[in-house]
């Protein structure tokens, strides 16, 4: 089974989980790995697990797109971070980056 779990997802998490949420998949992973080897300058921000929502992790590039995938504990996300040499933060300390607000704010207007 340890074949099946390429991200350490199941051995990170250990047996939390939060009870409305699914749980992270290596697809969620390689989404954020994806998005971080298309964009320049990407960070990861990590949210806390809560009640609702499993642990999740942010990618923001550096004009500001971003986009948010599930990965099950802090540790997963920070391996991920290592080996593509790429910054992570925890969110609850810093905040999010303002680049992804003004990113948000374009959106909004190229919509309406």
């Amino acid at each position: 089974m340890r074949w099946r779990d390429r991200y350490g997802l199941r051995k990170q998490r250990g047996q939390r989980l939060a009870k409305f949420d699914r749980e992270a998949t290596d697809a969620d992973i390689e989404a954020l790995i994806e998005f971080a080897k298309s964009r320049r300058g990407v960070e990861f921000y990590v949210e806390p697990e809560t009640f609702a929502t499993d642990t999740t992790a942010v990618a923001v590039a550096d004009d500001g797109e971003w986009t948010r995938r599930r990965v099950g504990s802090p540790k997963v996300i920070i391996k991920v971070a290592r080996n593509l040499a790429l910054p992570v933060y925890d969110v609850q300390l810093t905040g999010y980056p303002a680049r992804m607000r003004a990113y948000n704010e374009r959106r909004k207007q190229a919509e309406g």
